[in-house]
């Protein structure tokens, strides 16, 4: 999204309201589906997550953290809700706030695509669009294995 921010500048409520929508974590309704073409050339990290998930209260910190660290470099975390409740994934995304794409699934449609059997499931996707590696579960003494994988992925020309 294009947005001009000098026009916005001579209306400061206008163009201070612009910058939070930009900056904030935007909740996509499935609907508007996912879409991976559009980030080729780029690194995904695809995570399936709820509410309820007691491992995805460790794994968003631990996200934010790769999102912050190679963002750069060509990652983009892309987190999809599996919640039925909109309030419950609202109410986890503030215990737990999100500095990526999260994407809302509720009734499991790009989930079933990806055959989620647990949660999180997390899927990374390489630069060339094909499926580099799977986790189910997230484990905090694996973190260091996690993000061997996105290095190795954002550091091939392909993926």
């Amino acid at each position: 999204m294009f947005v001009d921010l000098t026009r916005l500048a001579r209306r400061p409520a206008v163009l201070i309201a612009a910058i939070l929508l930009l900056t904030c974590t935007v909740a996509v309704p499935a609907k508007d589906a996912l879409d991976l073409s559009q980030y080729r050339g780029k690194v995904v990290l695809l995570d399936f997550w709820a509410s309820w998930c007691v491992p995805c209260r460790r794994s968003f910190p631990w996200m934010n953290e790769m999102q912050d660290r190679y963002a750069g470099s060509g990652l983009v975390i892309i987190a999809v809700n599996m919640d039925a409740e909109a309030g419950a994934a609202t109410a986890f995304l503030d215990a737990y706030p999100a500095n990526f794409k999260i994407i809302n699934d509720p009734d499991g449609d790009i989930a079933r695509s990806y055959d989620v059997i647990a949660m999180p499931s997390s899927y990374v996707i390489g630069r060339d669009g094909n499926l580099l590696d799977t986790h189910l579960g997230f484990k905090v003494k694996k973190q260091g294995e996690y993000e061997s994988v996105l290095l190795t992925a954002l550091a091939s020309e392909t993926g």
